[in-house]
Formats: structure tokens, C-alpha cells, sequence
């Protein structure tokens, strides 16, 4: 248990401790741990990334569903998914990180390989919920997982380090993906459905084997006779719940990219449709360049909150260039939401960065389950309320509704600086022991 606040701290760029998380040994990091989370990352993002570009059309063309009544049951599924998060973080810190992890994870690929055996609605929505929210409620475990096994001063960046790899990773499952799209048979979606559930399976067996980092044993061994920690104080640490509230508004950027802009350049500009996979493939190339960087200069509280406060600006400033692209001629329009993809990923790296960097510094080290089940479902539900919030702004409402949404990214951004205070004054409780 730490007895000092989380004050500002030096700054430490590109430090040794840093720098040492995400060194490679060859093609892998050096470290033993993350390597192994960089493999069973890399495995179970190619299995996402060949599922998701045919998930909805095997439902609908292959089982026979109606379109619409499949998104309704990915809806409902999705909100259980947001209300899983808190208590399995719960149970992550009564039980393990790493057991309930790899419970969920087994979970999932045990759910998602009965999509095979779907024939009916009610099949549908039982398997669709038991799968969507087992993952759902495994991000929060995942992020109390590596709060677990991996040291405190390399962390950020060794989740920068797995992200780039899940975008490259699920890039390559996509492009794969399209080959069973262009075969189009009820065997290429069952192929694939089967080789997404086997890719949980590595989680599954080999999680529970990763150590435990010492600052986690010594804790351990520190609190040992000191009185039980109260569980849930997380969902009632309302400095906690601001950050998370505001951190799920800039999460809504993902959605942006990809729901609102395919829909933005269909139905409002002159480019041509192909412009939406440039634009993904923009994002994927520039977040793989850019995250870890980005996670090395935001790695501490101070340099956090100015990360979330820049990333909101900045997607104020790309919701302005997106706007600009409508009456534009194809070429220049193309040129437009090029520029404001650009600026999108620069926002999405600093905001993703600082995001995981003020998750476990405003926690309390002792309930970092909950706190991360917290965190996680506040990133959920910023992905659930996005697509309703980008349609009825920029879609409906053109200028002005980028304007809207660029002012709510910005008024988020700037307002994470008065919340980390107030989440710094409440306790000094929160974050790492020193």
C-alpha cells in the first residue's frame, strides 16, 4: 500500500527503463514475459482480423438471419458486455488476473466456435452474448493482467508495444479474411470461424504461466497482515469515474473512423468509395509507427493529461478538416480526409497513451481489477454510444454536426486536467507503491 499522492513526476523520455520493455531480441521483444504476450497477441488479433470483415454476413447469408434483427442482437449483446467489465475485474482481484484471464479467454473461444453450430435466432443471441461480452470483460482483466506481470515503469509502453502489434496482426487477418469473402461458401465461414475460436485457446493455456512482477510480490507480501482493501471502492471513486467518463467520450474516435467517415464519404462527399479502406489503412501503418513513441512521452501523470488534453484538440481539428471535404472535388476531397485521418491518428496515439498511463496511476495498486473493469467499461461504452453519436452529429447534420463533435472531443480533452486533480486530491492511495 503506497502512503504518497500521485504528484507530478519527472518526465522520463525514452528512458532506459522504458526503452527496455519493447527492445527486441531478434524479431520479439527481449523481455520474456512480453514476448510471450507479443506472440499470443499477434496470434489471437489475425484470428479477430479474418472473423470481423465476415462475422455479420455469416449470420446473415449463410445461418439466413435477418440483418436487421442480427445488429439488434449484437446491440444487446454489446451492453451486457459493458456490465460484465466491473465485476470481472472483481473477480480478478478475489481470484487472479491471470486465472480469471485465461477463464475468459477459454470462455470466449469455447462461445465463438458454436457460431458454427447456429440455426436459429434464439441460438444466435446466446451464443452472440455469451461470446461478445466474455471479451468485453476480458479487457479490463487484460489490463489488470499486465498490471500484474509486467513492471510498473515499462508498462505503458509494452501496451504500446502489443497494440501496434494487434493492428499489424489484425491487418494481415483482414486481407486474409477477404479471401473466404471472395469464396463466399458456408465452409470458408466455418473455416474461419473455427481458426478465430482456436486463436483464444493460447491465452487460455498460457497466460496462467506468466509471473508475477516483483512490485506485485512485494505488495503482496506488504499487505499481507494489513486490513482487506475494499473491493469495489472503484465504483464509487467518483474522481475515478470522471476520467473514466472522459476518457470513454475520446473513445468515440474509433467509431468515428469506423463507422462515421465510411458513411461521411458515401453519402455527403464526391470521393470515391474506395477512399474509407485507404483511410483504415492510413490509420493501421501510422498507429504502428506512432504508439509506441507516443506511449514512451506519455508515461507519467503530468505528461498524460497533456496528451488527453492535445488529442482532444487535435480531434477537433480533424473533425474540421473532415467537414471541409463535402462539395470538394473527388481528388481534392480524397486530399481532405486524408489529412484529417492523419491528424485523427496523431490524437488516437497520444489519447490511447495517456488513456492507459492515468488507468493505472489513479487506481488504487491493491483493487486493480476492479478499477480496470472500471476503466474498460467506460471504453465499451464510449464504443457502443458512438456510432448513434457520430450518425445524429456529422452524418445528420454536416458542418455543424462535425462542429458539435469537435467540441465535445475538445471540451473532454481539456477537462481530464481538472479531474486528475481532483483524483489526486481525494487519496493518496492511488497508484503504484513507491
Amino acid at each position: 500500500m503506497t502512503t504518497t499522492p500521485v504528484s507530478p513526476a519527472p518526465d522520463r523520455h525514452d528512458s532506459p527503463e522504458a526503452s527496455r520493455a519493447t527492445r527486441a531480441g531478434g524479431l520479439l521483444p527481449a523481455d520474456p514475459v512480453l514476448r510471450l504476450a507479443t506472440v499470443l497477441t499477434a496470434v489471437n488479433s489475425l484470428g479477430n482480423g479474418l472473423y470481423f470483415p465476415l462475422g455479420i454476413l455469416y449470420f446473415t447469408r449463410i445461418v439466413g438471419l435477418d440483418a436487421t434483427a442480427v445488429g439488434v442482437g449484437m446491440t444487446v449483446a454489446g451492453l451486457v458486455g459493458v456490465a460484465a467489465g466491473v465485476p470481472a475485474g472483481r473477480a480478478a482481484d478475489r481470484w487472479g488476473a491471470r486465472r480469471m484471464g485465461a477463464l475468459l479467454w477459454g470462455g470466449t473461444g469455447i462461445a465463438t466456435a458454436a457460431y458454427t453450430l447456429v440455426h436459429s435466432y434464439a441460438g444466435f443471441l446466446v451464443t452472440v452474448i455469451c461470446a461478445t461480452a466474455l471479451q468485453m470483460a476480458s479487457r479490463g482483466v487484460q489490463g489488470a493482467l499486465y498490471a500484474d506481470v509486467l513492471p510498473a515503469a515499462t508498462r505503458v509502453e509494452a501496451r504500446a508495444y502489443l497494440r501496434m502489434v494487434t493492428n499489424v496482426a489484425m491487418g494481415l487477418g483482414g486481407a486474409l479474411g477477404a479471401v473466404a469473402l471472395q469464396l463466399d461458401t458456408r465452409g470458408a465461414y466455418l473455416t474461419v470461424i473455427l481458426v478465430n475460436a482456436l486463436t483464444f485457446a493460447g491465452p487460455a493455456l498460457l497466460v496462467p504461466r506468466m509471473p508475477l512482477a516483483s512490485h506485485v510480490r512485494e505488495r503482496a507480501a506488504l499487505n499481507a497482515d494489513a486490513p482487506a482493501v475494499d473491493r469495489w471502492r472503484a465504483v464509487r471513486d467518483v474522481p475515478f469515474l470522471a476520467v473514466t467518463v472522459l476518457n470513454a467520450v475520446l473513445v468515440v474516435q474509433y467509431t468515428l473512423a469506423e463507422v462515421g467517415l465510411p458513411l461521411w464519404i458515401v453519402e455527403r462527399t464526391e470521393a470515391p468509395r474506395w477512399t474509407a479502406a485507404l483511410l483504415m489503412i492510413v490509420n493501421c501503418v501510422l498507429v504502428a509507427l506512432l504508439q509506441v513513441r507516443a506511449a514512451r512521452r506519455a508515461s507519467q501523470v503530468p505528461s498524460a493529461v497533456r496528451a488527453m488534453g492535445w488529442a482532444g484538440l487535435l480531434l477537433a481539428v480533424s473533425c474540421a478538416v473532415y467537414a471541409l471535404s463535402a462539395g470538394l472535388s473527388p481528388v481534392w476531397a480524397v486530399l481532405s480526409l486524408t489529412a484529417g485521418a492523419v491528424v485523427q491518428v496523431f490524437a488516437e496515439v497520444l489519447s490511447a497513451a495517456g488513456g492507459w498511463t492515468l488507468g493505472y496511476a489513479l487506481a488504487d495498486a491493491r483493487a486493480h481489477g476492479v478499477y480496470q473493469g472500471v476503466f474498460g467499461s467506460g471504453m465499451s461504452a464510449g464504443m457502443m454510444a458512438g456510432p448513434a453519436l457520430v450518425t445524429v452529429t456529422a452524418i445528420a447534420h454536416g458542418t455543424l454536426g462535425w462542429a458539435v463533435l469537435g467540441v465535445v472531443f475538445a471540451v473532454a480533452g481539456l477537462a481530464v486536467a481538472p479531474a486528475v486533480r481532483w483524483a489526486q486530491r481525494d487519496g493518496a492511495w492511488r497508484g503504484e507503491p513507491a
